[in-house]
């Protein structure tokens, strides 16, 4: 069957529809995982700020400018609590919330604002305290990002930025930045004092980005995997679905015009294909009824005119024999038993044709020898063919097969005699084996080739029509209805072969008969009918 198959179609049509579905849900598992591990990780962070601010408020912090040693020694301590974040905080001392946020509010001019905001990193510098940074790269926000955070309603943001933890390259992290009040020690007898402070806490993104990367992948393999099963599972159910139409189609194909009395099967599915089984066997029905009707009219139509053509016939002849007519009489008593004569042939031949088609043409198997049957046929119609000039040789191999020998020579008598109307010199009949598999060949092709006129390629296809004729090479003066090589199909479809023929014009033709060997023991030429 050319093209794609319909179950090719439904199993493409379904594993499509179940990859779209699996990118659809993978895709929204692999978001919905990294929101609740981004989620998750934002809510680690604010736990950290909390936390640090708490143990930042019991430590004795000095003021630091460009990283001092000393403190750095303070915030070890931290670095012991919280191993997986870095952390940065930097000491607005001269502003409080309420100051930041009139002081911004007053700061209209795009110069008042960036004068505001050099104070600030002024400040920010200058206190700066960090752990888990290195502190000649500190974590720094632009001018947009700094404004943002002070407009802010909670004066709070999440960043993803590269920072560079100490003695480490830069990596990626998510970073919570908080502009509010902390509280610190500032003497030793634990006197406490608030003071405005922008904290950062950053956490590492690799090892989120790394669980990502094998979630990615693990649904990269589950939707591979899937989609192959899926595969699998649709061609199977497809084909499960497809077998009632496969019965369908295969009862159909052996239905023919010799058994148009079988139906398909009609399966129990209760679906298109069971309406589908039920309408052909309808149609078949109606075809059988048409068939068994235009057959046995054209039986009973021949068998009612055989009597009386056969009567005018014998009064023809009677009147020829026993009386005296005149020339003219005489020559129309010829006409009549001429043409009841071409009558009685056209009768016998209906008959056939309509035995043939209702499956009553009875066949007499026998052995055959394809060389020597091709030799008897020449040596019957070597009188013929001397009348006309015309040489006939049989040539070949000599392959025994199993047919009716009379029905066989019917069908080789009618192609030479075609042959023979059509002005042909030379033919020449010729046995050749077929798909020949271990030295046996499985069917033999009987041909006739001629040197005649050819015939036209546009009358090839309808050579085997009945009452067709080919006016230029088979003339109607010669006699003929117009049914022999339909009759010779009918005939050769009995066999289980097939006729064809091939011509070319100015050429000559060659009239192909292969049939099956069918089953025949070894033979000498004594067993040859």
């Amino acid at each position: 069957m050319g093209g794609v198959t319909l179950r090719w179609r439904l199993t493409l049509f379904y594993t499509a529809l179940l990859a779209v579905l699996l990118t659809g849900v993978a895709f929204a598992t692999l978001l919905m995982m990294k929101t609740n591990l981004i989620s998750g990780m934002d809510r680690e962070l604010q736990t950290t700020y909390a936390q640090f601010t708490t143990i930042y408020s019991q430590i004795e912090l000095k003021s630091t400018i460009g990283g001092n040693s000393d403190a750095e020694a303070l915030l070890l301590p931290a670095r012991t609590f919280f191993p997986e974040s870095a952390i940065q905080i930097e000491q607005l001392a001269f502003y409080d919330q309420d100051s930041l946020t009139s002081e911004f509010a007053r700061a209209k001019s795009e110069q008042a604002r960036a004068q505001l905001l050099t104070v600030l990193r002024t400040l920010a510098d200058g206190t700066r305290q960090s752990v888990g940074i290195d502190p000649s790269a500190p974590i720094r926000l632009s001018d947009a990002e700094l404004v943002s955070l002070i407009s802010s309603p909670g004066r709070q943001m999440i960043l993803t930025r590269q920072v560079k933890k100490q003695f480490a390259p830069p990596v990626s992290m998510r970073v919570l930045v908080t502009l509010a009040p902390v509280l610190l020690e500032t003497s030793a007898f634990g006197t406490a004092r608030e003071t405005f402070a922008m904290t950062y806490v950053g956490r590492d993104l690799s090892t989120l980005t790394f669980t990502l990367a094998q979630l990615r992948s693990i649904i990269l393999l589950l939707f591979l995997g899937g989609l192959v099963t899926a595969g699998a599972g649709s061609y199977l159910l497809a084909g499960q679905a497809m077998q009632p139409l496969r019965l369908v189609q295969r009862a159909a194909e052996r239905i023919g015009g010799q058994n148009l009395g079988e139906r398909v099967p009609e399966p129990s599915t209760g679906d298109e294909v069971q309406s589908l089984a039920q309408a052909l066997n309808a149609m078949l029905g109606r075809l059988e009824s048409s068939f068994e009707a235009q057959r046995r009219f054209t039986s009973d139509a021949s068998h009612e005119l055989r009597t009386p053509v056969t009567a005018i016939s014998g009064h023809a002849s009677y009147l020829l024999r026993r009386t005296s007519p005149s020339g003219q009489q005489q020559e129309s008593l010829n006409i009549i038993r001429s043409e009841s004569e071409r009558l009685t042939n056209l009768i016998a031949s209906l008959l056939q044709l309509a035995r043939s088609d209702s499956g009553a043409l009875t066949l007499t198997h026998q052995p055959i020898l394809s060389s020597l049957f091709l030799a008897d046929v020449a040596r019957e119609l070597a009188p013929l063919a001397q009348a006309q000039n015309t040489v006939l040789t049989a040539t070949g191999e000599d392959i025994p097969f199993e047919g009716d020998p009379d029905r066989m020579k019917q069908v080789i008598i009618n192609l030479v005699g075609n042959a023979l109307k059509a002005g042909a010199t030379t033919i020449t009949l010729e046995s050749t084996p077929q798909e020949v598999t271990a030295g046996k060949p499985k069917e033999v092709r009987l041909s006739v080739r001629d040197d005649g006129p050819g015939i036209a390629p546009e009358h090839l296809k309808r050579l085997f029509d009945r009452f067709y004729r080919v006016e230029d090479s088979r003339s109607r003066d010669q006699g003929g209805a117009g049914l022999g090589l339909s009759i010779a199909k009918g005939i050769v479809d009995a066999h289980g072969g097939r006729i064809w023929i091939e011509s070319e014009v100015g050429v000559g033709t060659v009239a192909h008969v292969q049939v099956p060997i069918g089953n025949v023991p070894d033979l000498s030429e004594e067993d040859v009918p």
